[in-house]
């Protein structure tokens, strides 16, 4: 179902709303996906405009230009271009170890489960009168641009000014649900704070204000902008909108619908594919026999997908310079595809295949999925259909809690 006339939050705001920032300086909470339906820079249209006194930028993890890789430090800095400061809201002062790229991994297990310093300290919002966030995001609750959101509307409740949401598609439809309602608050971090399900359905606008009425320590003054032209059951790729990667391993739509439930392998010893081309599409580990996987998996007909067997070289991460051997999911339908199901059944059938290699990183992988449930489920060794039964109940009680704040 293509689309010629979605209008997003930014060109709905720059045609109806700009009178809404009369009088007031603006920071703007943005990084590379922040642009018009015509690609053009937001923060250099809002730099541009007479209407608009943008004093301050503030970017998420990855960078304002989204050009650092996950987890990566990036240190306060004038933007040249624009010459505005930008503010890290990613952990402003923590710099990592040189080296930490090799074993990203790690450091994910660690530092994004923290939320210390991924917020908006009060004194950086001294000379700010409303926080925008114009951010594209990837529909799935295992992101830390969620979390960079929820902070900064908290932050901008205690400083006593506006926040505004110029709403986004959510890239994997607007529709569909999947996985555990996260156990809030004992799951609750970084990757994962409120109790959403893993595949929510929701654009950021929507769930700003679920979080706003029902999570937030202090209410925020929160408008949303929402998108003209978008409708739930579109994917990104129906709505003739340019695809700009949300992060650097998040290289295509194709990446996107798989993430839902190829991010559990991050909890495992099984490489996700970070360091490669293909990140999340591709799988393995260097004591894996792709072949013998790939006659397994495709031997279980899960609708929607097949696999072929590779062998790739990472060079970070996981296993980084060494040969793995694994499979690449390919998906040819994915309204019949469930990402949850799937990766599952390759953690399971993993598991039974090399039970003396295979590894769960137990509090990662409880964290990221926002249980200890599912872990449980598999090292008991339920059956795949049972562990995803156990989370329909809570799905519909979920479904009817955010449809008063649906937009669209």
């Amino acid at each position: 179902m293509k689309s010629n006339r979605i209008k997003l939050g930014v060109d709905v705001f720059l045609d109806d709303r700009v009178g809404l920032f009369k009088g007031q300086r603006v920071g703007l909470i943005t990084n590379q996906t922040g642009v018009s339906s015509s690609s053009e820079s937001t923060a250099e249209l809002f730099n541009n405009h007479p209407g608009i006194d943008l004093v301050a930028l503030f970017g998420p993890e990855h960078g304002m230009r989204g050009d650092a890789q996950a987890g990566e430090y990036v240190p306060f800095y004038i933007d040249k271009k624009l010459n505005l400061p930008v503010f890290s809201l990613y952990g402003q002062s923590k710099k990592k170890e040189p080296d930490f790229l090799l074993k990203i991994d790690e450091t994910m297990r660690t530092f994004d489960t923290e939320d210390s310093e991924k917020y908006p300290a009060l004194e950086m919002l001294q000379d700010i009168d409303v926080l925008v966030f114009d951010i594209q995001d990837v529909g799935t609750r295992i992101y830390t641009f969620l979390a960079t959101m929820a902070f900064s509307m908290l932050s901008a409740a205690k400083k006593n000014i506006s926040f505004v949401v110029l709403d986004r598609p959510n890239p994997i439809n607007g529709v569909t649900m999947e996985g555990p309602i996260l156990e809030y608050p004992k799951y609750s971090s970084f990757v994962g704070l409120y109790p959403i399900p893993v595949r929510h359905g929701m654009t950021l606008g929507e769930l700003a204000v679920l979080f706003n009425e029902n999570y937030l320590e202090h209410k925020v003054d929160l408008s949303v902008v929402p998108m003209r032209g978008w409708a739930r059951e579109q994917w990104f790729d129906e709505t003739n909108l340019t695809w700009i990667n949300p992060s650097p391993n998040m290289p295509f739509l194709t990446t996107a619908t798989v993430y839902p439930g190829q991010v559990f392998l991050e909890g495992t010893n099984i490489s996700e594919g970070r360091g490669t081309a293909k990140p999340f599409e591709l799988f393995g580990a260097p004591w894996i026999d792709g072949d013998d996987l790939l006659k397994e998996l495709n031997g279980l007909s899960i609708p929607g997908v097949f696999f072929k067997d590779v062998k790739f070289t990472p060079t970070f991460s996981k296993y980084r310079r060494e040969l793995c051997s694994g499979c690449r999911i390919h998906v040819v339908n994915r309204e019949k595809y469930s990402p949850l199901k799937t990766s599952l059944l390759i953690i399971k059938t993993v598991m039974d295949m090399y039970p003396d290699a295979f590894e769960f990183y137990s509090d990662y992988f409880d964290k990221i999925i926002g249980t200890a449930k599912v872990r449980e489920f598999l090292e008991c060794k339920k059956n795949i259909d049972q562990i995803v039964e156990n989370f329909k109940k809570n799905l519909v009680v979920f479904k009817a809690k955010r449809k008063p704040y649906l937009l669209y």
